[in-house]
């Protein structure tokens, strides 16, 4: 695997690549990751991953100074995975400058769930991964569906702004207990590591409480709001929404489930798609 800190080094060794697969992940590497990269196989010849913790997706009193970089465990990782390619620039190469010009979701879609939860989020997501697909130029990017909003807006801003590029959502791999494995899954205590199932565990019960026939979804959602605060959780939300724009449902929409909710000093968000 040939590791490039600069633009110019990664674009020299992709120049006669024929189909480029492509991975963003900001580090801390987990099975999770590591499944995007074997999939990425199936989907190019040549596979890039990136390393890049972005400071422009975390708000003021967020986790990025203290969000693990574990940088040399990473690399033997992706090296494992079969990765050809690894781009890990500092800010300096990313942002040379103050970042002026940025790109920003449709309202629709930024200002509901993580968007209301996190504000700016998505266009610090959105400004990077354009920065990031203009330098490797991928045929196909690889991303994990946990982040199902993020998934939905790089899909909508690929669209729209006509990059030929193929964007393939990768199921969320779980650990046996049901949990979504993450980066921030380290920052859980025994005990909290312990309850943390219980998230995925009420989406669950919202799915099978759908395909038995009930539809008042305000009624599931609190519910399992309930239940979660109960074992002291703070629910953020938990929202059945449509797929495609994770917009409130109409009649035969596809449906998707979405939640975050604090445990302990940890936000954890996961989904389940209704099918």
């Amino acid at each position: 695997m040939q590791i490039h800190h600069d633009i110019s080094s990664l674009r020299a060794a992709l120049r006669t690549a024929d189909r480029v697969a492509f991975a963003p992940t900001m580090g801390n590497l987990h099975a999770g990751h590591v499944s995007l990269m074997q999939q990425a196989h199936d989907h190019g010849d040549c596979v890039v991953a990136s390393i890049f913790v972005n400071r422009l997706q975390f708000g003021p009193r967020e986790d990025f100074d203290k969000y693990p970089r574990t940088f040399e465990a990473d690399c033997d990782k992706l090296r494992a995975a079969g990765v050809h390619h690894l781009f890990a620039p500092d800010e300096r190469v990313l942002y040379p400058n103050p970042q002026q010009y940025f790109v920003q979701p449709a309202r629709a879609h930024d200002s509901i769930l993580e968007g209301a939860s996190r504000p700016g989020h998505f266009q610090g997501v959105a400004t990077v991964v354009t920065k990031l697909f203009n330098i490797v130029q991928p045929d196909v990017v690889l991303l994990g569906k946990k982040d199902y909003q993020q998934l939905m807006v790089i899909r909508h801003l690929v669209r729209e702004l006509n990059m030929p590029i193929d964007v393939v959502g990768c199921d969320t791999v779980r650990a046996d207990d049901g949990l979504a494995l993450s980066s921030r899954n380290g920052y859980l205590s025994p005990a909290a590591r312990a309850e943390a199932p219980r998230l995925y565990a009420q989406l669950q019960g919202i799915a099978t409480a759908i395909k038995a026939g009930e539809q008042d979804f305000a009624k599931l959602e609190k519910m399992a709001c309930d239940v979660l605060a109960a074992q002291g959780w703070q629910p953020d939300y938990i929202s059945v929404r449509r797929q495609v724009d994770l917009l409130p449902p109409t009649v035969g929409d596809d449906l998707v489930v979405v939640a975050a909710a604090r445990l302990e000093t940890t936000r954890l968000i996961d989904n389940l798609e209704i099918v």
